[in-house]
């Protein structure tokens, strides 16, 4: 397919944002702290809530992980080892832990690992947010749901990407395979997060990281934390290759669907190219993530078994939630975000 590529990344977008507002006392208080210099701090008093559905945990949760990624404007980049902020951050974590295992379940013992992920995918159902959107979704819950990926897309392969390290052999060799496809086998205008970009611009929407941080709501966000915990911990690299194998395992259909949608409503190549890119890929990288990449690993350390399938089951739940927050918005007749789109956005396929 013959796409045209323009520029991608807004000057602005080569600089951290700034931190997005606050949400409650936990967002208030960890948000001033970051604004001065780096100093050992005191962990508010009280348990944390739940980061899977509460606002200010989520929000916390995600800024703290964001320190890893890319940063905030003006907040002082040693911040991101500063170990009395490390301390709040495993609070957080040990909490949003705490509310997976309540909903999925914990650590399997050693098992058919790649049967599992089978049985998982094909066992997948429920509400389907890629048929909604294929078959009677609007241009504004299109551009919605752009909103919502873009706290992942944009960002798309960096927190699997850390496992790299943490992998040996043919599981390595596995990895990088999925994650170069991820990156555009090197080439700037063909990254994942560069195409996504191309289709929120199409969509009219604001494709600088961060932009709609502080309308992304919860499960959103969780969403997103629940990856950077499995990518932060080496305790957690089975989970993270079992989210990851889960991911691309039903991707395939979801992503098409998503192109019908565009190509419903109006949009051409450019816009759903992203998409289309994964039809073809995932196809591949299905069986390279169920048996060289997870069965693999469980092969070499069967003592990781029951992570890898946890961390398939928590990418179930965490993207389910996520589908579900937006279906009943739209069911009800509001909006999925946190507040409305700007209606002077241009959107709209090109005439």
């Amino acid at each position: 397919m013959t796409v045209a590529y323009g520029s991608v990344a807004e000057p602005a977008d080569l600089e951290p944002g700034r931190p997005p507002s606050a949400r409650g006392p936990l967002t208030e208080w960890l948000f001033s702290v970051l604004d001065r210099p780096v100093h050992a701090v005191v962990r508010p008093r009280g348990a944390p809530g739940d980061p899977l559905t509460d606002e200010d945990a989520a929000l916390a949760l995600y800024a703290l992980y964001e320190l890893h990624y890319r940063g905030f404007e003006g907040v002082d980049e040693e911040w991101e080892w500063e170990p009395s902020l490390l301390a709040v951050r495993r609070d957080l974590e040990d909490a949003q832990l705490a509310g997976l295992r309540a909903a999925v379940g914990g650590d399997d013992g050693p098992n058919d690992v790649v049967a599992g992920l089978y049985a998982m995918a094909d066992g997948a159902g429920g509400r389907s947010l890629s048929a909604f959107l294929a078959v009677e979704g609007t241009l504004e819950q299109m551009r919605e749901f752009a909103v919502h990926r873009s706290a992942y897309q944009l960002k798309e392969a960096d927190p699997h990407t850390w496992a790299i390290p943490r992998l040996v052999g043919s599981a390595k060799a596995a990895m990088v395979e999925v994650q170069a496809d991820e990156y555009g086998e090197g080439r700037e205008r063909d990254m994942h997060q560069n195409l996504f970009a191309l289709t929120m611009k199409a969509l009219g929407l604001d494709c600088r990281y961060g932009a709609y941080l502080d309308v992304l709501p919860a499960p959103t966000l969780a969403a997103v934390n629940v990856i950077s915990f499995f990518g932060l911990h080496r305790r957690w690299r089975g989970a993270l290759v079992g989210h990851l194998a889960l991911f691309e395992m039903t991707s395939v259909e979801p992503m098409g669907r998503y192109s019908q949608a565009l190509r419903r409503l109006g949009f051409g190549p450019g816009a759903r190219h992203f998409f289309e890119v994964h039809v073809v890929a995932d196809a591949h990288h299905e069986r390279v993530a169920a048996r060289d990449l997870a069965g693999g690993l469980a092969a070499q350390d069967p003592r990781l078994s029951g992570d890898i399938l946890f961390g398939a089951r928590s990418a179930m739940a965490a993207e389910g939630a996520v589908s579900d927050a937006l279906l009943d918005a739209w069911q009800q007749g509001r909006t999925s975000l946190r507040a409305p789109l700007s209606t002077t956005a241009t959107a709209g396929p090109p005439a």
